[in-house]
C-alpha cells in the first residue's frame, strides 16, 4: 500500500498496551459522519479578507464509501462558483480498483498525490497547504499524509504568487461538489478540521510520531493561529455540527445532518 497505508492500525496494539487513553496526550472524542445516501455536507460563504495565496488545511478522516466507489469522485472541499473551470476542488478520486488517489484541481494548476490509497478501515491524517509565494514551485502546493510530505504522481504547479479560489470570497463546501451533485458527495468521517488563513505550515504543527504511530497534536492550544477567515470544526455539538471553535465564529451550515451524524469514533477514541 506504500505511504498510504494507515499506520494507526499498526499502532493499535501499542496503544492498547499503553493503557488506551494514556497512549494519546491529546484526545479527540468525536467525529462527524457524512454519507452520500443522506446528501450530507457543510456550507459557508467565506468573507473577504483572507489569503488566497497562503493557507493550511488539516483534518483526520476515515473513508467508508457506503455507496461504493463506483462514481469515481468523493469531494472533500470545494470553492463554489458553479462555473466550469472557475472553482477549486480537493477530492478522493477512484480511477480504478487499483489506483485511488487524493488530488486537487484548480483552473490553472493540479496535483495528484503519489501512491494508491486502499485502506478504508482506519483513520488517517491529511494536510493540504497553499504557499504560492514560495520560490520553489514544487512547494507551492503540498500534501501530507500521516506526517509524510508526498511527492506528486503528476502536477501542474501554480505560478509564483498566484491566487486561488480556496479562501476567496465565495461559497465553500465540505463533503460536496460545487454543484451539489448527488453523485459526488463524500462518504466517511471527518475529525479535527482546521483551516488556517495566512500560514503555510508543515505537519509537525498538527501531529507527531509516537512509537512509530502518527498521532494528533493539540494545535488550538499550542499554536492557535487561524487568521481572519480560518476556522476549527470539532464537531463536538451534535445540535450545531458546523460550529467554529477557533474564536473567529466562522461557522458552517450543516446540511441534511441530524444529531445522529455525530459519532463517538475518532483517531484516538474507537467506536
Amino acid at each position: 500500500m506504500g505511504v498510504f497505508q494507515n499506520n494507526l492500525l499498526a499502532g493499535a496494539a501499542a496503544a492498547a498496551s499503553a493503557g488506551g487513553g494514556a497512549f494519546y496526550s491529546y484526545q479527540i472524542e468525536q467525529s462527524v459522519r457524512l454519507d452520500r445516501a443522506s446528501s450530507s455536507y457543510f456550507s459557508r460563504a467565506i468573507q473577504s479578507g483572507g489569503s488566497t495565496r497562503q493557507w493550511t488545511l488539516s483534518f483526520w478522516f476515515k473513508l467508508t464509501a457506503g455507496a461504493g466507489f463506483g462514481s469515481n469522485e468523493y469531494h472533500v472541499y470545494t470553492a463554489d462558483t458553479n462555473v466550469q473551470g472557475s472553482y477549486d476542488v480537493f477530492m478522493f478520486d477512484q480511477s480504478s480498483t487499483s489506483t485511488n488517489f487524493w488530488r486537487i484541481f484548480q483552473p490553472t494548476s493540479s496535483y495528484k498525490a503519489e501512491n494508491s490509497f486502499r485502506d478504508s478501515s482506519g483513520w488517517g491524517h491529511l494536510m493540504l497547504v497553499a504557499d504560492s509565494p514560495n520560490s520553489d514551485q514544487t512547494l507551492r502546493r503540498r500534501m501530507y499524509f500521516n506526517g509524510t510530505l508526498l511527492s506528486p504522481q503528476s502536477a501542474n504547479y501554480p505560478s509564483q504568487n498566484a491566487d486561488c479560489s480556496f479562501n476567496a470570497n465565495k461559497t465553500h463546501l465540505i463533503g460536496s461538489r460545487q454543484d451539489i451533485s448527488s453523485n459526488h458527495f463524500y462518504d466517511g468521517y471527518f475529525a479535527e478540521w482546521h483551516f488556517v488563513d495566512g500560514y503555510s505550515y508543515d505537519a509537525s504543527y498538527f501531529g507527531e510520531t509516537k512509537n512509530g504511530v502518527w498521532i494528533p497534536k493539540d494545535y488550538y492550544t499550542t499554536t492557535g493561529n487561524y487568521g481572519t477567515t480560518g476556522y476549527y470544526l470539532k464537531f463536538e455539538n451534535a445540535s450545531d455540527l458546523g460550529n467554529d471553535s477557533s474564536g473567529n465564529n466562522n461557522d458552517f451550515t450543516a446540511n441534511n445532518m441530524g444529531t445522529d451524524h455525530q459519532v463517538l469514533d475518532s483517531p484516538t477514541f474507537g467506536s
